[in-house]
């Protein structure tokens, strides 16, 4: 598959553009080549194409400038291929409370067009990722288990998110490519420990696991061969907060370093610190980071959901 031919399922096959339809492309300097290709493209198709590229963000969950919030919040499809996500900003949510249909690309690659996530049974996929949402919306409490590792949490009062990759309808939202099920836990409720072995971001693929120590919803301790790279979560209470819990759903996901696409790595979980605002938690942080746990055993209101990576009676 093409650098085109992946822009063609992006507008075509996920976002189903239209011609005069605004469509505004959000890059950096880092992910320029794509943000030009799906720019292109959107103009062959005839829509009213337009290309911003801003300076790279430090972190994930950092803001957009001004000027690309205002444009992001007039347009009718926002598509974000950058380095650092814009997922959980305020910027994308006041543009899908205009009715803008958003899809954020973080890290995304070239390669990422031609195999991979980006390929899978977009049909599967919702499917899947909408019946774990329900899920996710119906338990009270979610337990991790690995390797002798138990991480508890409360998820009472939440409601489940899905990223399905398919966004259609006025204030659809979320990554390309898909596959995920996630929701807010309680702040404040998670507890105990986990091992995070797949990757993690600010790290990348992980040659061996990091161990976090969780307390009243806060990570209290991070130890592994890795963890001084990632003092930003100790540096306050907002970014070592638990913002999230989130199961993988793409078959054709490989887990490669890359946080777009790792996250959606079928039977995965992951947790993430920081920022969570934008899908009904609380915490506004500096960043938003997230860790894979590979091969888990996952709980739900004490129901086996996942064990070691296979899901159970889905």
């Amino acid at each position: 598959m093409s650098l085109k031919k992946g822009c063609q399922v992006v507008l075509r096959g996920c976002l189903a553009v239209k011609e005069n339809e605004k469509v505004l492309v959000v890059t950096d300097d880092l992910k320029l080549n794509i943000g030009q290709a799906l720019y292109e493209e959107a103009k062959e198709m005839g829509a009213e194409a337009m290309l911003m590229v801003m300076k790279a963000r430090k972190v994930s969950g950092e803001e957009p400038p001004e000027p690309v919030a205002k444009a992001m919040a007039e347009a009718d499809v926002v598509i974000c291929p950058t380095v650092a996500s814009l997922t959980h900003t305020n910027a994308r949510i006041n543009a899908v409370k205009r009715g803008a249909r958003v899809a954020t690309m973080p890290g995304i690659t070239e390669e990422m067009f031609a195999e991979g996530a980006i390929t899978a049974d977009y049909q599967e996929v919702e499917e899947l990722t909408l019946k774990l949402t329900e899920l996710l919306t119906k338990a009270g409490t979610a337990k991790i288990v690995k390797n002798g590792c138990t991480l508890t949490m409360s998820l009472k009062g939440r409601n489940g998110i899905a990223s399905t990759g398919v966004y259609k309808k006025p204030g659809a939202s979320g990554n390309l490519p898909s596959g995920e099920a996630y929701i807010a836990p309680l702040e404040g409720t998670a507890s105990g420990e986990i091992v995070i072995d797949g990757s993690m971001v600010g790290v990348g693929k992980l040659s061996k696991p990091l161990h976090a120590v969780i307390s009243e919803g806060k990570l209290v301790k991070l130890t592994g061969e890795d963890a001084d790279k990632l003092n930003v979560l100790f540096a306050n209470d907002q970014n070592g907060s638990v913002g999230e819990l989130g199961i993988g759903t793409n078959r054709n996901a490989r887990l490669c370093g890359i946080i777009l696409e790792d996250e959606k790595v079928y039977g995965t979980i992951h947790v993430a610190f920081g920022t969570n605002t934008s899908f009904g938690g609380t915490v506004k942080a500096n960043c938003h980071l997230d860790g894979i746990v590979l091969k888990p055993d996952l709980y739900l209101d004490d129901k086996l959901v996942i064990e070691q990576g296979v899901f159970v009676d889905i």
